[in-house]
């Protein structure tokens, strides 16, 4: 079952901002790259990509939430589809950044990896344990174990992880939340990460904003 919920605890509205978070790591994305944006709700972080000029390929179950995304055509590829009881929608094509917050279903995780394109940037961000003693989710199916982003993004590289206690901002609920950016690296054919551009002679830099 899909239980999107946003940091006030009910459904994302289509005046709730952008997760801070979101807003933090989105200068990795690649100038001009498509964003997958998961379980999108009504479009929080779609339009923020939009606005930065990024193409979109958005899913949500909600034929309600698909249709209040108020995104030209040509710029938003919207799916309506049950990902955790269909097939994946995106079956064989890769982005330049998938967008995860405040949803989880483990089945899906190497999925999701998968759809990362050389390159591509994770920004993932849910409750964790812990949250069940201030809030929902409470169920240990929504709720991630200590470290586990960590786990399961390991052949990636972890440009930044939290995970902890927020104090609710602005008269958000309190949570406990965990977080990553991180990024699947490139390999050139001799084996070698890509730096940032074919003139660079050191590694790749991720700028820490």
């Amino acid at each position: 079952m899909i239980v999107k919920t946003s940091p006030l605890g009910a459904a994302d509205s289509a005046t709730a901002p952008p997760s801070a978070w979101v807003r933090r790591w989105s200068h990795l994305v690649a100038p001009g790259g498509v964003v997958l944006d998961v379980a999108c709700g009504q479009g929080r972080h779609a339009r923020w990509f939009y606005e930065l000029n990024h193409p979109l390929a958005l899913v949500d179950r909600a034929q309600a939430a698909i249709d209040s995304i108020a995104i030209p055509a040509q710029s938003c590829e919207a799916v309506v589809a049950d990902i955790e009881n269909g097939p994946w929608p995106f079956a064989g094509r890769q982005f330049d950044a998938v967008v995860v917050t405040n949803y989880l279903w483990r089945p899906l995780m190497p999925t999701l990896l998968g759809s990362l394109a050389p390159g591509g940037v994770l920004i993932y961000e849910t409750f964790t344990q812990g949250n069940e003693t201030v809030g929902k989710p409470s169920r240990p199916d929504f709720l991630l174990r200590t470290g586990e982003l960590l786990e399961l993004c390991s052949k990636l590289r972890i440009v930044a992880f939290e995970d902890g206690f927020q104090e609710g901002p602005q008269g958000q609920a309190p949570r406990f939340v965990q977080r990553i950016a991180a990024v699947r690296e490139a390999v050139n054919p001799a084996g070698l990460r890509d730096s940032a551009s074919p003139k660079a002679s050191g590694p790749r830099r991720y700028p820490l904003l």
